[in-house]
């Protein structure tokens, strides 16, 4: 990774971001390791306000697809998300992370697009599953059937679903 990293925040993009497991072990591998991780993704989206337009959890790394959070800034926010997987999945032992992550700032449609791809094919491409639908570790099965799982996803489906259930002003 570069000396000199540049992360553009607060310019209201979305966020590309990769983290991976110390030493790129693969730490989450079970079933248990992935729902964990789930729920402290849901967990942290909430306290501290993003969107979550996609992710993947692979057994040695992570890709999410995030907004800037409306309380505090996205490395704290990652911070606190990888603080509390690795508290659940192994306590108070050092290690489970690796201390850095990749951001790129995600600002057109057609991006966003090619990230949501990447990161759904993922599993794919490394061999895990034949199709990307076999992977239930992904926002992949939410943008295919609008399912909801474990994670809000924020895309065209919650959009229109919002808009259904918003009430009428009547002043």
């Amino acid at each position: 990774m570069p000396w000199a990293l540049e992360r553009r925040q607060g310019v209201r993009d979305l966020h590309f971001i990769t983290f991976s497991c110390w030493r790129r072990q693969p730490l989450l591998v079970s079933d248990e390791a992935k729902r964990t991780f789930e729920a402290a993704l849901e967990d942290t989206r909430r306290r501290y306000h993003f969107y979550v337009v996609g992710y993947v959890i692979m057994p040695e790394h992570v890709h999410l697809l995030v907004s800037e959070p409306e309380r505090g800034s996205l490395a704290t926010a990652l911070q606190a998300l990888k603080q509390s997987v690795a508290r659940r999945l192994i306590g108070e032992r050092p290690h489970f992370w690796e201390t850095r992550y990749y951001d790129f700032n995600v600002f057109t449609a057609k991006k966003r697009v090619e990230k949501l791809r990447y990161l759904h094919r993922n599993p794919v491409k490394r061999g895990l599953v034949e199709k990307a639908e076999d992977w239930v570790w992904s926002s992949f099965l939410h943008y295919a059937t609008g399912l909801e799982g474990t994670v809000a996803i924020e895309s065209e489906w919650t959009a229109r679903r919002r808009e259904r259930e918003k009430v009428p002003d009547r002043t």
